[in-house]
């Protein structure tokens, strides 16, 4: 996947994270000369499902690993539709490991053993509409396990868990200066749409979030970063403008394949992007 975001504010320093409610995170840096920090923005792994690709999934994760980069996994980390009292099952929907009456606790503990080597990397696991689902239907979260099973073994690293909804903000102390930079995140809701894949949703998020730097949705399976300018009126009655960017982050299950069949195809499903959007945060003492 290509796309990247770069903001301005390499070599990744030491963070300190606070939880100060239940969907706020907050990431607090230390900057210096040449320092830089990328942040993995995903969603939609469904790695419990065949049709997951893995391989590409695999590979950047272990691109962060080699980035230092923080990993976030925005909703619908699994699919998890093969459950007996789920109407949309299939058998042919679920990997042969996780056949069995604990199904639900297969898929958590296989989904703990993939993820595992990253586990130093990864800072935030929130909830989709899979996720949800299955909460509603069966009275057991699904993210919670993984989170909680993840951090067994994190060496004194801890993997945050997050609602559908929330924020992430980023603090940099850069000298004698303080800079604080907002990320939105919220699964999605709906199908995207065939024509405008979701994009007309960055105005309607841009009244009702001015605060955000940058505003995260994944749900759909599109991919697209769209920066939105505006007017600002500073503290000491100043014009300004600034920049927000809209991100919809791609997904790693690929429905379409060949075309051949399958619910996908029978509702004249287009192919989709597959992966995650790079963000990068960076220290140019060049630019202020």
């Amino acid at each position: 996947m290509a796309n990247a975001i770069s903001i301005g504010a390499g070599v990744m320093s030491e963070y300190i994270t606070e939880q100060t409610e239940r969907n706020v995170l907050t990431l607090k840096f230390d900057v210096a000369s040449d320092w830089q920090q990328w942040i993995m923005l995903s969603s939609d792994h469904h790695v419990d499902n065949p049709m997951c690709r893995r391989d590409l999934l695999t590979r950047d994760l272990e691109k962060a690993k080699e980035r230092d980069a923080l990993i976030f996994f925005f909703g619908d980390t699994f699919c998890a539709m093969q459950g007996k009292y789920d109407k949309r099952s299939s058998m042919d929907d679920i990997r042969s490991e996780d056949v069995g009456e604990d199904y639900l606790d297969r898929i958590v503990n296989h989904a703990a053993e993939l993820y595992s080597p990253f586990v130093a990397n990864i800072a935030l696991i929130t909830k989709g509409n899979h996720e949800t689902s299955i909460r509603k239907r069966h009275g057991t979260d699904i993210v919670s396990s993984l989170v909680t099973l993840l951090n067994i073994n994190a060496n004194g690293h801890r993997v945050y868990e997050g609602g559908y909804g929330g924020w992430v903000r980023f603090q940099f102390a850069v000298y004698t200066r303080k800079i604080l930079r907002s990320l939105k995140y919220h699964h999605g809701a709906g199908g995207g749409g065939p024509v405008t894949r979701g994009v007309i949703q960055t105005n309607r998020q841009a009244v009702y979030l001015p605060d955000a730097d940058i505003v995260v949705n994944g749900h759909t399976h599109d991919s697209w970063v769209v920066p939105i300018a505006r007017e600002r009126l500073n503290r000491k009655g100043h014009v300004a403008r600034d920049l927000v960017h809209f991100v919809r982050t791609p997904a790693y299950k690929d429905e379409y394949r060949d075309d051949y069949g399958g619910f996908h195809t029978e509702k004249w499903g287009p192919p989709k992007p597959l992966g995650c959007v790079w963000l990068h945060f960076y220290y140019d003492r060049a630019m202020g």
